[in-house]
């Protein structure tokens, strides 16, 4: 996810603005050799100078690393929040709010979560973010401009992204099951694999440009396309028996509450 934003950001600005660090040094370099950014043999090395410093680990590895970077970044914050250039904490972590941030440094420092997705590696993600009350306006308006890159970012307070994290967080791993199921039941009405899986793809990307495009609701849409007696209507109801709708809620429910258990 951290290469994803990367890359969105590379889009905003200067490639050679953008330094990370990885544990992986031979696939970090790869992968800052393809944006034209830099790379950094520690995390402690990457903070000196950064604007933003993004948290782009596991949630059981944040701690740790905060641990590690706390006293270069209150370094920073003591030295440079008078001229504006006071480091700012970006944090994917799941799980991990604001304040359990902050509590692991002796003030409270500039903190903003976010919750991408996947579809962050093409541009086409959904980053939700959430701020601290220390993050200048200005801080979160240029955040916001550099993540644009990656796809539609929205702000939401602190209190939904563990819910965010359910829905558009795990959520496109729920859609490729989707397609996959799809096709598979292209295949079984004796559709080639490459064609169904094209068809499945591509059918639930216009759909989903129908619900934002015409701002229809979906159930909407849905009745427009199930005529009485018809094709779709055997399709919804066999859906419906095998309690399609109340699986998808379950899905969320479920990463949404597992997203509390991380931390």
């Amino acid at each position: 996810m951290g290469a994803a934003l990367m890359k969105g950001a590379a889009a905003i600005v200067a490639p050679e603005n953008i330094g990370f660090s990885d544990t992986d040094m031979p696939k970090a370099k790869a992968v800052a050799a393809s944006l034209g950014a830099r790379v950094y043999a520690t995390n402690t090395g990457a903070v000196q100078n950064a604007d933003y410093i993004f948290l782009a680990v596991k949630p059981q590895v944040l701690k740790g690393v905060l641990e590690e970077i706390a006293p270069y970044v209150m370094e920073r914050l003591t030295n440079e929040h008078a001229d504006g250039r006071a480091p700012v904490l970006v944090s994917m972590a799941a799980g991990w709010s604001i304040e359990k941030i902050q509590a692991l440094f002796p003030m409270k420092v500039p903190v903003v979560r976010i919750m991408p997705n996947t579809p962050a590696l093409i541009s086409r993600g959904v980053i939700v973010m959430t701020s601290s009350r220390e993050v200048p306006m200005e801080k979160n308006a240029e955040l916001e401009k550099i993540l644009s890159g990656a796809g539609l970012v929205d702000k939401l307070e602190e209190k939904y992204l563990d819910a965010v994290t359910g829905l558009s967080g795990s959520g496109p791993a729920f859609v490729y099951l989707f397609i996959e199921a799809l096709a598979d039941g292209g295949v079984r009405a004796g559709l080639p694999r490459d064609k169904a899986l094209s068809y499945a793809a591509h059918t639930v990307l216009g759909s989903a440009a129908m619900v934002l495009e015409t701002g229809k609701h979906p159930g909407e849409l849905k009745d427009m396309v199930t005529s009485p007696g018809g094709t779709t209507i055997a399709g919804v109801a066999a859906l419906e028996n095998g309690a399609f709708r109340a699986a998808a809620i379950n899905a969320v429910e479920a990463a949404w509450r597992r997203s509390l258990e991380l931390v």
